[in-house]
């Protein structure tokens, strides 16, 4: 199962990431801190060929423009032809037309390996409208203990629907493919604080599945949990006056120091 963070450091895949202004370098700095090797390139003269050159895509949808639209639709028919792993992150679907169509048109190339993302962000893909609130789930669609079977088989079909792995994260995360589902009770709720975890554990999933191409559900879940975990252990570390700020350099710095046996440890899920 955990072999997969193991991976990462052995085979050091190159992830070409087009993603976000507002948290680009904290998904470089987690994507060389597991390991892995980011590279950023949105200008569809070139992303192509990056996509060629790289292991992995990962595809973020948080700071859509007229640029880069097309960019990540070159690199997704790119990585299609490839065969390369791709994670798509659908930032506020829901929240917009433009969002919502963007994050459609991606999976409607075929090319998506894992859709990352909240719960209100899924269930938009899947029914066409959506509770998100900004960027963020809406309170009435989280998964609790309460609705989690239901939650479960939701995943599940939102994988059947979408042909790929499905990752909702939020309090409860579920990491699920059509017949199986992993819930992840990873993670501390301060992690809601900081810009960017989301993207982070995207930009992780994608380096999991990249170094681990043959078993992308179980390197999906074993991402997911990995943030998780790294959430908890960063937060021990705090010192009383440290701030947000401190604590998205330590969750970067843990995942850095992250053993494959630290994870093996501190996981906390269940298959359903």
């Amino acid at each position: 199962m955990f072999n997969t963070w193991e991976n990462i450091r052995q085979t050091a895949p190159l992830i070409h990431h087009i993603t976000n202004y507002v948290t680009v370098n904290d998904v470089a700095n987690i994507t060389l801190a597991c390991g892995a090797s980011p590279v950023m390139a949105d200008d569809v003269e070139e992303t192509a060929e990056i996509t060629q050159l790289a292991a992995g895509l990962c595809l973020n949808i948080g700071t859509l423009n007229g640029r880069t639209i097309p960019a990540m639709l070159s690199a997704a028919r790119k990585a299609k032809e490839l065969s390369h792993p791709v994670v798509l992150d659908p930032v506020g679907a829901g929240a917009t037309k433009l969002r919502t169509q963007t994050a459609l048109d991606i999976l409607q190339t075929g090319s998506v390996t894992c859709v990352r993302g909240n719960i209100s962000e899924i269930k938009t893909l899947i029914h066409g409208t959506g509770n998100t609130k900004g960027v963020d789930a809406a309170a009435v669609d989280s998964v609790t203990e309460e609705n989690l079977t239901n939650s479960c088989e939701f995943a599940k079909q939102a994988a059947q629907q979408l042909n790929n792995i499905v990752a909702i994260t939020g309090a409860i995360d579920l990491v699920a493919d059509t017949k199986n589902c992993y819930i992840i009770r990873n993670g501390h709720p301060e992690m809601s604080r900081i810009t960017g975890t989301g993207c982070q554990c995207s930009a992780l999933v994608a380096a999991c599945i990249a170094a681990s191409p043959a078993k992308p559900l179980k390197a999906a879940a074993a991402a997911v949990m990995a943030m998780g975990l790294a959430g908890e252990l960063a937060h021990k570390h705090l010192l009383p006056h440290e701030g947000n700020a401190s604590y998205r350099s330590r969750i970067i710095d843990t995942i850095c120091h992250l053993t494959a046996e630290e994870l093996n440890k501190g996981a906390k899920y269940e298959i359903h």
